[in-house]
């Protein structure tokens, strides 16, 4: 990775509000990066860019859909013409709405699959062939211990969390021996403005500032996965090991969901 004394160059998708905006918080803080900080809401990414520079980085402010593949190359063209080569790319835009299978909505499903698994492939198609021909860079993708099994009442983010699973995964195994470290997270619950409309249990409920300061610390290391609180993220996993039958009648009916 080429970092140098003003810190890495970073381009960061979702960085408006919730985890996106208090990574690139501490980003700037721990490693005085330079930040294309990109999301829909102009004033937002405004305000983020403000405490960015505050902390001791710097950022500059790409109002942009994630979801349109030209309008996202032309983003990461901006900062690479402004700043420098990437180092590190990080694929967080996301939406999260509940759903019940007794109200299927259609709609809902694809647009949580184009903001969640499309947006992310558009921010990668725009930095890895990049990476590649400089032979180095960490592509990072925020998916969510919700890939690990389905859900109830969470179809559409648990299908499109384990969609960029699957595809960081592939993506690791190719680009690894080309110099690109590919990292995929997996957080659990955290206090922000989407899961405050959540009706149901949230175990493990982490502070905002707590997932950010620990998310950029592990990402430090390129490791293949980021896993957090520990205790969701072994659960998660330990349920994909679960027979059917024990899964179907421990979900069934989770504490605190209402009924469709």
């Amino acid at each position: 990775m080429t970092e140098d004394a003003k810190g890495p160059v970073v381009v960061l998708t979702g960085a408006s509000s919730g985890l996106g905006a208090q990574l690139a918080v501490e980003l700037g803080r721990a490693r005085n990066a330079r930040i294309g900080l990109m999301a829909r809401r102009p004033q937002q990414l405004e305000a983020v860019a403000a405490r960015v520079r505050e902390v001791g980085g710097q950022a500059m402010v790409l109002p942009v859909d994630v979801t349109d593949a030209g309008a996202t190359a032309a983003a990461v063209s901006r900062v690479r013409e402004a700043i420098g080569p990437i180092d590190i790319a990080i694929a967080n835009a996301g939406i999260g709405q509940p759903m019940t299978m007794a109200k299927y909505d259609a709609g809902l499903c694809a647009k949580t699959m184009r903001v969640n698994y499309e947006g992310a492939t558009n921010l990668f198609a725009a930095v890895v062939p990049k990476m590649v021909e400089q032979r180095s860079g960490h592509v990072v993708g925020v998916s969510s211990v919700a890939a690990f099994r389905g859900l109830p009442a969470s179809g559409p983010y648990s299908a499109s969390k384990a969609a960029l699973t699957t595809m960081l995964e592939s993506m690791r195994l190719e680009l690894r021996p080309l110099g690109v470290a590919v990292t995929a997270v997996h957080p659990g619950f955290i206090r922000t403005d989407m899961t405050a409309k959540n009706d149901f249990a949230m175990p493990f409920l982490m502070e905002l500032e707590d997932a950010g300061r620990l998310l950029e610390r592990k990402l430090r290391s390129r490791p293949r996965e980021v896993e957090f609180p520990w205790q969701l993220a072994t659960l998660g996993r330990l349920s994909r090991w679960l027979p059917d039958w024990v899964f179907d009648r421990v979900m069934a009916k989770p504490p605190g969901q209402k009924a469709p």
